[in-house]
């Protein structure tokens, strides 16, 4: 009986052949052991097939090829120095060459490959920059090379960096970057190429390597984030059918970023790509524009590491607010919501994001949190920390803010008075007390009337008060008197 079924085993293995064509199925995996070192070239698993370019009746088929060396790569002739009818064979081994991976964490016995790739990418960016290179012949070959390479493990980083920003000598760099960068500068010029035809393009750059491109952004690699940054760029620009889909993505990673890891490197690349998608947003604004802004960029006020992106996020806030002054009052009330009670340099932020939308509002007659929002700014003038309170005052500095605030003086001046007086009675800082009795000033050159009688309310209410402290004073001593 065990004979038998062996040698059943035997017949049905001889029936699975290699296709005759020269098709293999192979797929790299790497896995990066430590953000020094690249990722080993092995294991190769077999999950997909070889590209191999589509031949029209018209074409002659390429010279036989053997199948592609994911385990080592060879010297090729450069393309000059053989016979035109075989470059297109020549062009389609350099590409599947280029699939090796090479291993960046041995100094000494992976010199040569290295060498080699790189003079063979290099080869092939010129070819591209020649016109000869046939993008619609190579692209599935191409892309093919691109995801081998640029789709990898990021390696993580380390614990207690969250919040730091690296100085400009300790920015972490790929030590594969002499490869990535002419593997996502061929990319680039894929994706600009007018060639490609939107059909075709659609096969190979779909949701899925759109997806794990945005998912790249995590790098650390400030130099990798940017090519990034203009190869989403132009693929959104380019392709109106991947437009929705890049933006539900980019939101993905800002929605874990806000509610579950607070942690991501190319937040700042996402919003600078978010900030050219809403310049182009037409008027009157969708709905689901609206969305994004109460769902997504306002809530991004609320990380710790806002200091990252603060500016790319301030940009797409205020074009919000000038593309539909409407929106000013919804952005003030989430940031009251998330303004910082201990973190004065995330108070100073706001505080400048502020005065650019309301600047940027022109008109105050939808806004409904006025008396909100200078209660909040009356605390920062008051506060303890003296860049807080100087920011603070530093909003009188401009004529717009200052015309919204005579503009709304009988709202304004009330709330703010208090502190106004406070801090001339007793703020640590000479330059705050300066800085507060120049406002005092301007109000009183407003409305010399609004002043005065605000001044009379002050002196009542601290009145009340010394008089309030003096009877729990006098409650306090009876008491003792009582229990002794």
């Amino acid at each position: 009986m065990f004979n038998k079924i062996i040698k059943l085993a035997h017949k049905k293995c001889s029936k699975l052949e290699f296709p005759e064509n020269g098709l293999q199925f192979y797929d790299v995996v790497v896995k990066h052991a430590s953000r020094n070192a690249a990722a080993p070239a092995a294991p190769v698993t077999i999950t997909g097939p070889a590209v191999v370019p589509a031949i029209s009746d018209s074409q002659t088929p390429p010279p036989a090829l053997p199948p592609p060396n994911t385990t080592a790569i060879e010297p090729l002739p450069p393309l000059r120095d053989v016979d035109e009818s075989e470059h297109r064979a020549l062009i389609l081994r350099k590409i599947q060459g280029c699939c090796f991976l090479c291993d960046f964490s041995d100094t000494v016995d992976s010199v040569n490959e290295r060498e080699t790739k790189r003079q063979t990418l290099e080869e092939l960016i010129d070819i591209i920059h020649s016109g000869s290179f046939g993008f619609s012949e190579n692209q599935e070959d191409l892309i093919n090379m691109v995801s081998v390479n640029i789709f990898r493990c990021l390696p993580p980083a380390p614990r207690g960096t969250e919040y730091l920003e690296p100085e400009e000598d300790d920015r972490y760099l790929d030590p594969s970057w002499p490869h990535l960068q002419l593997v996502y500068d061929i990319l680039l010029r894929y994706v600009v190429s007018p060639e490609i035809d939107v059909r075709t393009f659609k096969r190979y750059i779909d949701h899925i390597f759109v997806t794990k491109l945005v998912d790249l952004f995590d790098s650390e690699d400030m130099r990798e984030r940017e090519y990034l940054k203009n190869i989403l760029h132009r693929i959104y620009g380019k392709y109106m059918g991947h437009r929705p889909f890049i933006r539900n993505a980019i939101n993905d990673v800002f929605y874990r970023f806000i509610f579950e890891t607070q942690r991501h490197n190319g937040i700042s690349e996402l919003l600078e790509i978010h900030a050219s998608i809403i310049n182009g947003f037409a008027l009157p604004m969708k709905e689901e524009h609206r969305q994004f802004l109460i769902r997504t960029l306002i809530p991004l006020h609320r990380p710790k590491s806002i200091s990252f992106y603060h500016e790319q996020l301030t940009y797409c806030v205020v074009q919000f607010v000038e593309k539909d002054n409407r929106l000013a009052d919804p952005v003030i009330r989430g940031m009251l919501k998330y303004w910082p009670v201990s973190n004065s340099r995330k108070e100073v932020l706001f505080l400048g994001e502020i005065e650019l939308v309301l600047e940027a509002a022109q008109c105050t007659d939808s806004l409904r949190c006025i008396a909100s929002l200078f209660r909040q700014i009356g605390r920062c003038l008051s506060s303890s920390q003296f860049q807080v309170a100087e920011r603070a005052f530093y909003l009188w500095n401009n004529e717009y803010f200052i015309s919204f605030v005579a503009q709304n003086r009988n709202v304004i001046l009330p709330v703010i008075f208090e502190a106004l007086e406070n801090n001339m009675k007793g703020h640590w800082s000479q330059v705050v007390q300066g800085l507060t009795a120049n406002v005092r000033k301007i109000f009183l050159g407003m409305d010399a009337e609004l002043f005065e009688e605000c001044q009379r309310q002050y002196i009542e209410k601290e009145a009340k008060t010394i008089e309030l402290e003096e009877k729990r004073e006098l409650t306090s001593e009876k008491l003792e008197a009582e229990a002794a």
